[in-house]
């Protein structure tokens, strides 16, 4: 019988690790984008308390810059502590109530993953039907509408998975409040980037990710609810079953009162605030306009080198450029290629698409045209060496 070594007393030895060397890469994949120099100095800045009154005028300067980026006046529009699906599920989490029926996309990815929050929030999940790489039909909407009655109606404005753009938001707004139901988008890769206005289309609650077209490192993600929703809100039976993302506490923090609920990442509020400066400095038009400039002369480019758009011109989504890969070429070798001989991040298709597309970002500080002429460069290179002509 082998003798059972002895333990330390002193537990294990201190690991030797060096000093933080990552490499410098050219974001132009899903997500997240290269972060503004500006956004960084931010984030270097001294802490302060997260109830510190300077923290507090902070955090009201985030307020009214995320009201003037989302193209709304909800009281009730904060960044939430956490990547966007934190304030993905503070959405669904808050407003679904045990026994509500949803109803969700299936044209994409992150319909499932609606789909997924409102079955952990208790609700009953129906969908409403289109294939991947499509829009939502609004007749569709309709007939789901009258076939379900939902309480809930759920969208993707900017389908990450597919590079598709919801067009006519404002008749599926229309559509779901003739039937009396909340309306929840997810403008995670569109906030920032592409025309997004919450009150005049209607929409009842919208939800975000920093990372994307605002190029903000993920940590603090913007969220708005009107008056309407956070009424449901604060008057549900039942709590809502994440303590850490219950509205009607954070209601506490993000309200008037300011009172303690959690400590804000404080850093991370520091740098949402400088990117939103700069979508404030740009002008919200003007920057929608320069993402479509930008990621225009990207889709040229890449028609040039033979390669086909996943989305047709009617719905195509500027911000995520979702681009078929040629038959006989690998789609991964392709991007192993471009990370390893050019540091330059692009990524593969999700779901359905897995293996069928490659997803290609043009979003904030990455929807540069230097960025996109490095790009159809090194792409038109990493093509060749696996034989492709175009």
């Amino acid at each position: 019988m082998s003798e059972t070594p002895e333990l330390s007393s002193q537990g294990p030895a201190a690991p030797a690790v060096s000093e933080l060397n990552p490499p410098d890469r050219t974001l132009m994949g899903p997500g997240p984008s290269d972060v503004h120099p500006r956004v960084l100095r931010a984030m270097s800045t001294p802490l302060v308390g997260h109830l510190d009154p300077t923290f507090i005028e902070v955090m009201n300067e985030v307020q009214e810059l995320l009201r003037y980026t989302f193209r709304t006046d909800n009281r009730w529009t904060i960044p939430v502590s956490g990547t966007g699906s934190a304030s993905m599920e503070a959405a669904i989490g808050n407003v679904v109530e045990p026994g509500d029926t949803m109803l969700v996309p299936t044209n994409g990815y992150f319909g499932g993953r609606m789909a997924s929050m409102a079955r952990r929030a208790g609700g009953e999940v129906v969908e409403v039907d289109a294939p991947w790489g499509e829009p939502l039909d609004p007749a569709d909407v309709e007939r789901a509408f009258e076939r379900h009655d939902p309480d809930v109606f759920g969208f993707v404005h900017a389908e990450t998975s597919t590079g598709v753009l919801q067009p006519e938001v404002p008749t599926l707004t229309d559509i779901a409040h003739e039937h009396g139901a909340y309306v929840i988008a997810d403008c995670v890769t569109s906030l920032g980037g592409v025309e997004m206005r919450v009150d005049e289309w209607d929409i009842d609650v919208a939800y975000s990710g920093p990372q994307k077209c605002l190029s903000c490192p993920p940590g603090a993600s913007p969220l708005t609810l009107n008056d309407r929703t956070m009424e449901k809100v604060l008057s549900r039976e039942e709590e809502p079953r994440s303590w850490y993302l219950d509205l009607s506490l954070l209601e506490g923090y993000w309200g008037e009162e300011r009172a303690y609920h959690h400590t804000a990442p404080i850093t991370n509020v520091y740098a949402i605030r400088e990117a939103l400066r700069l979508v404030a400095e740009e002008g919200i038009e003007d920057r929608w306009a320069r993402h479509r400039e930008v990621a225009g002369d990207l889709k040229a480019g890449l028609r040039a080198l033979g390669l086909e758009m996943n989305a047709p011109d009617d719905y195509w989504l500027p911000s995520l450029n979702a681009v078929r890969v040629p038959d006989g070429v690998d789609d991964g070798a392709v991007i192993e290629y471009l990370l390893a001989e050019y540091d330059l991040e692009i990524a593969s298709g999700l779901g359905d698409l897995a293996g069928d597309i490659w997803r290609i970002g043009c979003m904030g500080y990455s929807a540069r045209p230097k960025n996109v002429e490095f790009l159809l460069a090194a792409l038109e290179e990493a093509l060749s060496a696996q034989g492709y002509e175009g």
